[in-house]
Formats: structure tokens, sequence, C-alpha cells
């Protein structure tokens, strides 16, 4: 570990053991200490001790007998799983149901999570980072201070302790980071710095879903650095850029792509989202193939080309009963969708007033969009007789002055519309905007169309599919550090305030996402560099003392060698001990039965099916480091 240039304090240092690859089982006796004084006799015996007193550290850490794993494995897909890498840690024995979007974990998950950390700790050391903690529960009035305890809905968890102060669970941590070191940050000597966490947070989500894809409680590595510089931040935003790609190589999904994306609640003008596309992702991501333009459809801007007609026919009033859908218009008079102007309308949060905005008739409002031009949160309106809306019949022409009227570049360059007249029962052909609204404005509230323009190549080449975003980084600018009054003198003693980048991983939900990303119909293929353990070796009959014999001996020789081992020695069917490896899907499967020892070897197979080997017993050991190298390195640099 790199000890970073700059500490925020002076804490002692202690080594911390990191995954290495592991050791072959045979001995090397040139393994001494040198440089010890005494004989080459007296190190190799001083050597050899010394692994004596840590080996039995090694093998506790190692050592794992199925019939000893808490928690069940069952064949039967739970009824209110809704996406697989949520059915699969139920029935594996991964996670157990505590509350909505509340779930405790058991070993396998435990391992798999501690070792994304150790990734991601690595990762975030490399580029300066320090490794802090902050707490989970926070007063209200340090969020007073950034202004969000008031501007973040119900997803922040508020509540009084008995001193009747107003406290909040973190759900995330930026102001906490700012209160941290805004008194170590007074001089611009101290800049840049990094400082993260890996932590415990609390969103009060309205509806969990997917297991550990979306939850309430969770477990997130957030990382917030400090600049002096716009140039400054964006070097180093690249920097953790590219460390979140190795985090997520790393751990086993490199096919993780970054993407464009809307800011938020968390404030700044440039974000991206990482997210790993899959079916059952609750993202919409746009891209383009012709370039390699990708973006979630929050952020992705959305052009649309029109050609006017010639001529404009004169607006007209048409008798359209029973008629309040654009489909049901276009059906009416005929025409494309595409030649139809429709009425979106929505209602400010604060105090309800009206917003109705004009698209072209095939396109869909973007609400992310809306919401960020319009500075508020906002709702589908709900349309009453006095609110001056006929619902069904909105048009463009004749609406009351107190409601909001945007328009959506959707519109721009068009004639010939129909819309709605305002009136029961009717609506308007020939609307021509510019002719009959007058001079408007018009901005992108739309969400981008599959087969749509990519805003950066300008080809008809954009492609919809779904994601799971596992990671996020954010250019914040000076959002916290302003209205918390951190500042800092500059090398001609004026006061500036820093500006700041925060960076995201949600660590359990990355575990499920590996798991719906590698599995097949009997459950997950876990990575070698996260998987919950090496190797699962089988001792098939186990009654039998030839293959308990072999069985235990290659299970101690393992340990023995750094060897994560699953051992699976109960006296249940073939078919049971198999279904449970399945289950918990560690990479590696080693089969000692009396059929193989007939042969005298050991059958060796990959949880994928990528290989099968059948390798004599007194090579099995080594063979099975190998492998283990082998897969470990194919996730590294």
């Amino acid at each position: 570990m790199r000890v970073p240039d700059k500490l925020l304090s002076n804490p002692s240092l202690s080594c911390v053991r990191r995954a290495m690859p592991v050791s072959p089982v045979t001995e090397d006796t040139s393994a001494v200490i040198p440089n010890l004084g005494g004989t080459t006799e007296h190190s190799f015996a001083l050597s050899k001790m010394l692994r004596a007193f840590s080996m039995p550290e090694i093998q506790e850490e190692n050592k794992m007998k199925l019939e000893k794993l808490v928690g069940d494995r069952f064949k039967e897909r739970p009824s209110d799983c809704q996406i697989d890498s949520h059915a699969i840690m139920v029935r594996g024995g991964y996670i157990k149901y505590m509350a909505n979007g509340i779930f405790s974990s058991y070993t396998p998950t435990k391992r798999i999570t501690k070792k994304i950390e150790q990734i991601i700790r690595e990762e975030m050391d490399k580029i300066d980072g320090q490794e802090v903690q902050f707490p989970v529960v926070m007063p209200a009035s340090l969020w007073q201070e950034s202004g969000r305890y008031e501007s973040i809905g119900s997803e922040l968890l508020r509540f009084t302790d008995r001193n009747r102060m107003p406290m909040v669970l973190g759900m995330t941590h930026e102001e906490a980071a700012v209160h941290l070191v805004r008194e170590y940050g007074k001089s611009y000597t101290k800049y840049p710095f990094m400082i993260y966490q890996i932590q415990t947070k609390f969103r009060d989500e309205a509806r969990p879903r997917g297991g550990l894809i979306r939850v309430r409680e969770f477990t997130m590595k957030d990382a917030y650095s400090f600049h002096t510089s716009q140039e400054d931040l964006e070097e180093y935003y690249d920097k953790c850029h590219k460390a979140y790609e190795n985090i997520f190589r790393r751990a086993g999904v490199p096919e993780v792509i970054s993407v464009k994306s809307d800011s938020g609640m968390m404030g700044g003008s440039v974000s991206h989202e990482f997210m790993l596309l899959t079916p059952v992702g609750e993202d919409t991501i746009a891209s383009c193939k012709e370039c390699g333009f990708n973006a979630n459809m929050e952020a992705a801007d959305s052009i649309i080309e029109n050609t006017r007609d010639e001529v404009s026919a004169p607006m007209e009033l048409v008798h359209t009963p029973n008629i309040h859908t654009i489909e049901e218009i276009c059906d009416f008079l005929k025409t494309p969708k595409e030649k139809s102007c429709k009425a979106v309308v929505y209602q400010r949060n604060a105090d309800d007033s009206y917003i109705v905005v004009f698209t072209r008739g095939d396109i869909d409002v973007n609400e992310t969009k809306l919401r960020n031009f319009v500075g508020c949160e906002i709702h589908p309106a709900v349309i009453t007789e006095e609110c001056g809306l006929n619902a069904g019949y909105i048009g463009p022409v004749g609406l009351p002055e107190s409601i909001t009227v945007l328009f959506d570049t959707s519109l721009q360059n068009t004639n010939n519309l129909s819309c709605g007249a305002n009136k029961e029962e009717y609506h308007y052909t020939g609307l021509d905007i510019e002719r009959d609204c007058g001079n408007v404005e018009y901005h992108d509230f739309a969400k981008i169309l599959d087969g749509g323009i990519c805003p950066n190549c300008r080809k008809h080449s954009i492609s919809i599919s779904r994601g799971i975003e596992v990671g996020n980084i954010f250019q914040l600018g000076t959002k916290y550090t302003k209205t918390m009054g951190m500042t800092y003198l500059d090398s001609n003693g004026e006061e500036k305030t820093p500006i700041m980048g925060c960076y995201g991983i949600g660590v359990g939900r990355l575990a499920a996402s590996v798991c719906e990303a590698h599995h097949d119909d009997y459950g997950p293929i876990w990575p070698m560099p996260i998987a919950p353990w090496q190797l699962h070796s089988c001792a098939v009959r186990s009654d039998d003392a030839d293959v308990k014999a072999c069985a235990d001996k290659l299970y101690d020789t393992l340990q023995n060698a750094g060897a994560e081992v699953m051992y699976d020695d109960r006296q249940v069917s073939a078919g049971v001990m198999f279904s449970d490896a399945d289950l918990l899907g560690i990479p590696l499967r080693v089969v000692v039965s009396p059929r193989n020892l007939k042969e005298n070897c050991c059958e060796i197979t990959a949880r994928d099916k990528s290989f099968s080997y059948k390798v004599p017993v007194e090579e099995t050991a080594d063979k099975v480091m190998s492998l283990i190298n082998e897969l470990m390195a194919k996730y590294n640099d």
C-alpha cells in the first residue's frame, strides 16, 4: 500500500494482508529468511517456525465444511422473487428477508462483499484515497447547512432523539465529508485530497425490488475529493473513472459500461453512471454502436428532425366525440402520430400549480428533464373541473394564463398538426405553432427514441437497452462547500471555495448484479476474485473409507497451501451434493468418488462448464492451485 503524500492527521499505520496468488503445495526449501545471521539451516528453521505460527490463521480463515454452513438451500423458486439474482440468493442461502428492502446476509454473501470491498480499497488507495468513517446518524443541522434537509423528500429518514434534537440517517455523506475536512483544508497547500469510506446507509425507497438490487439499507463505498481548480477536479475525475473500470473488471464484470447521467439530488454539472446491461435493469440506456456514445435516457439529448409541409392549412374545429387519446384522434383523422400535438400535464409538488408540456404525438416526456428545467419536484396532474383544463382535449391555443405552458423541441419546424381545442369533444386540425401560438421557446423535454439520432455522431443509430447502475461519479463543483462555508486561502492570500467530486459504489448491489449477469438455471457462476470460496470439494460416498481418506487429505493439503475450500463430506446423494454446489456457484469443483479412485484420479470441473479434467490423485492439489491462479489472473491487469 502506498502511503498518500498528505495525511489528514497522523494515525499509526498497520500492515494490511492482501489477497495474493496462492502458493503451490510443494514445499519450497529455498524460501528462507535471508541476512538474519547464522547458518542457512538456522534461517530455514526460523522460516518454518514463522510459517507454523501463521498457518493456523490461514487454515481457520479458509476452513469450511458444508454441513456446518448456516443457511438452507432449496430448489423451489420463491414466488415473490421477480428477478433471477434475487431468487438465487434466497434459494442458495445468501440472504434472508427481514423487512421491506432490508435483508440479513449469510456467510457466502459476507465473504463475497468482503472481497469486493478489498478490491475497492486497493483501487481507491492507488489514486491516493484515504479511508475514513462517518457516522450513520447525523444531526439535521448539518443537512440544513447544505439545504438538502428541506429539498430532499421522504427518501431521507428523519427522526428526533430523546433530547428532542432532529436527526437523520445518512443516505449519502457529502455534508459529513465537508464537516470532517473544512478546518483541515484552510490552505491551498493541503489540496488536492480524497477521502472515502465503506459504510452502511439508509435510503427510504418507496419501491424496493430485486433483492439486493434496490434496497433501503445498504453498504456503499462513497468517496469525496477536494480541489482548488476545475482542471484539477477533471484530471482526478478521469483517474477515478479508470479506477472504477479496474474495480468492475477485477470483480468479474468487465462488461460494465460508463454512461452520461443526470446528477439528480447530488447536484453538479457532470456525472457518469456505470451500468451493467441486463433486461431486468431499472435504468434505460441510450447507446450508439457507430461512435460509442452511451447515456442514461434521463440525460440523453433528444434530437428530432421535422420537415414542414409546403402549405399550412387553416386551423379547423372538428367534432371528435368520445375521443381522448392521441391514438384515438389519429385513427379518427387517419393521420400518423407525427402529425399530432400531445399535451402532458403535471403539477408542482409545492403548490399543485399546473404545467402543460406539448410534444409531438409519438414522443414521451422525460420527467427528469422537466424537473430540472422547472427546478422543483413534480407529479402527474389530477385534472379538476375548476382548473381550466379539459382532459382529453387540451391544446396550445386558448389555455388559461395561470398555467405554465412548455413546448418540446420535437414540435419545431412542424405544421398541419392535430391538437386539442380546449373544448369538450372538439379538436383542431391544421395547427401551425409559429402562426397560431406566436413566438414560443422550445426546450428538450423528451425521451430519446430507439433508432433516433445520436447526439454525438448525428446518425440514426440509437439503440435502447436496460441496465443496473452499479456505480456513479459526480463533479459536484461548489454545491456543498459553498453552502457549508468551507474556504481556503490561495497562494495570493485570497479566500476561495474548494471544488468537490464524489464517487459511489453499492457493494451489495454489485454482488447481486454479478449474480444477475453470471448465472444459469442451477445457480450463480461467481468469478474467482469474489467467489465465496475458490474450490468446492465433493466427497461422493464419504462412507467409503478410501474416498473419505483421499478427500480429507486433499482438503488439508489445499488449506495449508492457502486455498479457500468448501468441503462437502455429507452422506447424501450425489444429486443433492451437486445441486448445493451449483447454488453456491464456486468456480472450481473437485469430485472424489469410488469410480474416480478406481482410475486413481479426481475430477476437476469448472462451474461454468468450460473445462473438465481427470487428474491423478497425487497431482490434483497442484492442478487445483494452478487453475485458481489462472482464473484469478484472468481478471487482473
